[in-house]
């Protein structure tokens, strides 16, 4: 694993305009890449010059006062003055209090980012090393090429999640929870010296409107937006209920209207969208939220989705809010603490970061921050293990929440074929 400096000097960060970055996963790194990428446009970050570590129940609200006690003590320059400029952190957090991961901030050396006409660099070191921080160009590197392999079931066999499935259904017939997310693992392996990048690409070319991301190990495309914060102004996208695309345009337009009028769905969605709007009126000002989801068209997926609207209070920044919000109902279940429950009683492994916040943050609190989902960690032995969940209420069939995991692990199913 890459090392960092400590993180106890104050940091300085120099962001300047460059000319066109194209192809920013080329500046990333193949083995240890730091990417938050959307519809081409995004951020980079290559080496380490802090990075600070949390565990626990209390990691986000931590990380939320590390972070600002780092950024205010920075120095920084930013002639760019665009979302991803300055001081930057990529962040990954752990889904339970008790997981054995570690959730992490990372402040890389340097930063390319490129968001429409305007690209830039950034350069980060401690303020106190004497270093001159007009350091060489990064270099890009064109990709190698994609590994190839195949997931296999790991912790649970498909016959296995399905009776995990009945179980959690008689769980919440009898009272014990309204909702539940039941996941499950898979497994493969590639050579440890794979360039990760190229699955990257696979998935940001498959899945241009999602987040594609990678942090400490941890990849993904996700379709989910846990909140995004630009000068005071928030916003996050609340997905639950599901359906397969179908073949053709007729079967797709009946598989949207299904599940747009599905009640098992529509009632999976509101206590996700319930879970979002009370986590986040304590650090609002105002919190709106359209009156009825609306289908959002994925590759591989129809996702009932709602947006929602925030204007931040003084004091809250992104992390605040990403505290707050995490876990939402959408990847845990409702009651929120009797699903967790549920979950650390039921799955037979640690999520990890799976469902956890992923994304990065700048010095003024602002940033974009998804869940974990459609993702996979890759251990430095090219161990991958992928994840996938559905949500379980009281008409759920098991057997249609087996096949829902199924279309979940595709992205990353389809990025190593």
């Amino acid at each position: 694993m890459p090392t960092s400096a400590s993180p106890g000097a104050a940091l300085r960060a120099v962001s300047e305009p460059v000319d066109d970055a194209t192809a920013l996963l080329e500046y990333a790194s193949a083995a240890h890449p730091l990417v938050a990428l959307r519809r081409g446009d995004g951020i980079v970050g290559i080496g380490e010059v802090a990075r600070l570590a949390f565990t626990g129940p209390d990691r986000l609200a931590k990380a939320a006062a590390a972070w600002r006690e780092l950024a205010a003590a920075a120095r920084v320059d930013d002639a760019v003055h665009e979302p991803g400029s300055g001081l930057v952190a990529f962040g990954a957090f752990a889904f339970a209090d008790t997981s054995a991961a570690e959730s992490v901030l990372i402040v890389p050396e340097v930063v390319v980012g490129r968001r429409g006409p305007v690209s830039w660099v950034t350069r980060i070191t401690t303020d106190d090393d004497g270093r001159d921080l007009e350091l060489s160009s990064p270099v890009a590197t064109p990709l190698g090429a994609r590994p190839r392999a195949t997931l296999a079931a790991a912790s649970l066999s498909r016959q296995e999640y399905v009776e995990l499935v009945r179980d959690a259904v008689a769980r919440i017939r009898s009272g014990e929870v309204e909702k539940v997310v039941m996941a499950r693992d898979a497994r493969a392996g590639i050579p440890a010296d794979s360039d990760r990048r190229a699955l990257l690409q696979e998935l940001a070319e498959a899945y241009p409107d999602t987040l594609t991301f990678a942090v400490d190990g941890l990849l993904g495309a996700s379709p989910e937006t846990l909140v995004s914060v630009h000068a005071r102004e928030a916003s996050a996208r609340v997905l639950a209920g599901s359906r397969a695309r179908g073949a053709g345009a007729t079967d797709d337009a009946a598989a949207a209207t299904a599940l747009a009028t599905s009640t098992k769905d529509l009632d999976e969605h509101a206590f996700a969208v319930q879970s979002v709007l009370r986590s986040l009126r304590p650090h609002a000002r105002a919190v709106t939220a359209s009156e009825s989801p609306f289908t959002l068209k994925l590759a591989n997926l129809w996702h009932l989705a709602t947006d929602v609207e925030v204007e931040l209070s003084e004091d809250a920044s992104g992390l605040d809010l990403v505290a707050a919000l995490h876990p939402t109902a959408a990847v845990a279940g409702s009651p929120t603490v009797d699903a967790l429950r549920l979950i650390a009683e039921l799955e037979p492994f640690d999520r990890g970061r799976y469902a956890g916040p992923v994304g990065w943050i700048d010095q003024d609190g602002d940033g974009e921050w998804v869940i974990a989902l459609r993702c996979a960690r890759i251990d430095d032995d090219g161990t991958i293990t992928a994840y996938a969940g559905a949500g379980i209420v009281a008409d759920s069939d098991p057997e249609s929440e087996l096949a829902e995991t199924r279309m979940k692990f595709r992205p990353i199913a389809d990025a190593l074929r």
